[in-house]
């Protein structure tokens, strides 16, 4: 495959419909200092591939709320490192938690310090750039998978305290690599509960009763939903199945203990509530 020279042979317009950003935001971008474009002999600003790259990679990074200091940090790093043709080997510039990532040859490396942290190919296709994964052997390529689902899901877990809306994301991006990951899908919709989404919650809850393995943490977190919704008697069906996969999940009969007197069903409350002090006597 050729690959594209570093000549500056892209115009603002063909910068502007290949990134598909408009003209505004691409000068935005030149003039925070992401790229110096060159002169054509009509004084035009001219671009190279790498500009593109650098272009988009900033667009991306600054719609990630990487503050802009740190994009221009990592950036001009970068411009340096980067080859004059798109590598063979692959590369993708991405937004890590509030770093910037280089992954190149299957291993990760953040932009600003260098220091090392899943194998892409860049390709030019019909003027545009495409970002292709590289294909590995099936079980290589799922032990993998599985490996960088558990890394965004960890990722997810330490910013739940401080960063809800990336949190979710990170477990969003887990759920891409491994579809029946039942904790992503635990953790990310508590998130949209407690953002008060929970009709959202219960949608992704009940998708993931599709995918996944039955699953006890599944049902106990779906009734919660459902009880913040007031869909009571859902939310004891969902109880009483979560006791079904796993007896021992005491909560779920103090809970159904709970739900029993709002229903007016004494006689239940009462069994979950003599069930829950027996599981938790010392």
């Amino acid at each position: 495959m050729t690959q594209p020279s570093q000549v500056p042979d892209y115009s603002l317009q063909r910068v502007s419909t290949t990134l598909g950003l408009p003209r505004t935001v691409v000068q935005g971008l030149i003039a925070a200092g992401f790229v110096s474009p060159s002169k054509g002999k009509r004084n035009e600003q001219r671009f190279t591939f790498q500009d593109l790259m650098l272009l988009r990679t900033a667009h991306e990074l600054h719609q990630a709320k990487i503050p802009p200091r740190k994009i221009l940090a990592s950036l001009r790093r970068l411009k340096a490192a980067l080859p004059a043709e798109i590598p063979l080997t692959g590369m993708r510039i991405t937004a890590v938690g509030a770093e910037v990532a280089v992954r190149e040859r299957g291993a990760s490396w953040e932009a600003a310090s260098g220091q090392l942290l899943m194998d892409f190919e860049v390709e030019p296709v019909d003027g545009g750039v495409t970002i292709l994964e590289m294909r590995r052997p099936a079980s290589t390529q799922r032990g993998e998978t599985e490996a960088s689902a558990s890394e965004w899901f960890r990722r997810g877990e330490d910013l739940e305290d401080t960063d809800p809306r990336q949190a979710a994301k990170a477990y969003q991006e887990a759920l891409e690599l491994k579809p029946d990951y039942v904790e992503a899908y635990v953790n990310l919709g508590a998130l949209m509960c407690e953002a008060k989404h929970c009709s959202e919650a219960v949608a992704l809850y009940s998708k993931a009763m599709t995918v996944c393995a039955p699953s006890a943490l599944l049902h106990f977190n779906m009734a919660i939903a459902l009880e913040d919704l007031g869909r009571l008697e859902e939310a004891v069906e969902h109880y009483e199945r979560c006791l079904e996969l796993d007896p021992s999940q005491a909560d779920a009969h103090f809970n159904l203990g709970c739900l029993g007197d709002k229903l007016g069903d004494g006689k239940s409350a009462l069994r979950h509530f003599n069930a829950y002090r027996r599981m938790t006597r010392p």
